[in-house]
């Protein structure tokens, strides 16, 4: 299953890189498009809860990495949520 690291700039110029144990994340994010906050973290959930099925589906067991990663957005993205004009990055793709 092909993993993929995905590069976002966060509302305060923090950069980071956050993986995906597929390549689902590419159905649900646009490298140089800007997202609410709010809008990336249910996109993020979306796309990194679907790549974690797809690894139970092929090997019997959740990703338990791409729900870590998930874990991680959510805290990152916590201050930001009362911002309404924070928005989140994506930078880019990389296999």
């Amino acid at each position: 299953m092909p993993e993929m690291t995905f590069r976002v700039r966060w509302p305060d110029g923090q950069e980071s890189d956050c993986y995906s144990p597929s390549l689902v994340i590419k159905d649900h994010f646009t490298p140089g498009e800007d997202y609410p906050v709010r809008t990336f973290l249910e996109q993020a959930d979306a796309a990194l809860t679907q790549a974690s099925e797809r690894v139970r589906a092929r090997y019997g067991f959740a990703c338990s990495r791409a729900l870590g990663q998930l874990q991680a957005i959510r805290q990152t993205c916590t201050p930001f949520l009362n911002q309404p004009d924070a928005q989140v990055r994506i930078l880019s793709f990389s296999l």
